[in-house]
């Protein structure tokens, strides 16, 4: 029995990422619907009944698949490196972007657990922490961070009601926060 190939679900989440890297316009939006260039002609390939015209279709269309790819215009991931973006992405506003086309709804994030690199409190006794995956999360409301802010302590941001997050330093209660960075 001749296994299945995940090539095709690999190809069109490389080409939708491709697509929609960067801010999507409505124009953009509407053209999400459709399948990029580069997937239609290589799907075209299998229309073909001639044995070596299609080889040579299929040949064409992956060589131009491997250059957009090595030039930066196709980026390729599986499902495992879909989900460790969706984490490290936590807490952005991304769902107009739809980077992962239908991967998107397969395995959502609903929590994140890091470490505190730092946290500073402002004058008016919010905090900003920064993590150790590179993100930095803002206190917006004025509950009291009642755990030990300092670098190592476990954080845990979970989503909230209506877009919020929660934060909890250390295991203590939590507090809505916002992602800056």
């Amino acid at each position: 029995m001749r296994k299945k190939s995940s090539f095709p679900t690999v190809l069109v989440l490389g080409l939708a990422l491709a697509v929609f890297a960067a801010p999507m316009s409505v124009h953009a939006q509407e053209a999400a619907t459709t399948r990029p260039a580069l997937l239609e002609g290589l799907l075209a390939c299998r229309a073909i009944t001639a044995t070596d015209a299609r080889l040579a279709c299929f040949d064409a269309a992956a060589a131009a698949f491997d250059t957009a790819e090595q030039q930066g215009e196709v980026t390729v991931i599986d499902r495992v490196q879909a989900r460790e973006t969706r984490a490290r992405l936590f807490g952005l506003d991304l769902d107009t972007a739809n980077l992962f086309g239908r991967l998107r709804q397969d395995d959502p994030v609903d929590a994140i657990e890091t470490t505190l690199t730092s946290g500073r409190q402002d004058g008016r006794g919010q905090w900003t922490f920064v993590l150790a995956d590179g993100s930095t999360w803002r206190q917006i409301d004025m509950e009291r961070i009642t755990s030990r802010v300092a670098p190592g302590v476990p954080v845990r941001i979970r989503q909230g009601a209506v877009g919020s997050y929660l934060l909890s330093v250390g295991g203590a209660r939590s507090v809505r926060a916002r992602r800056e960075r």
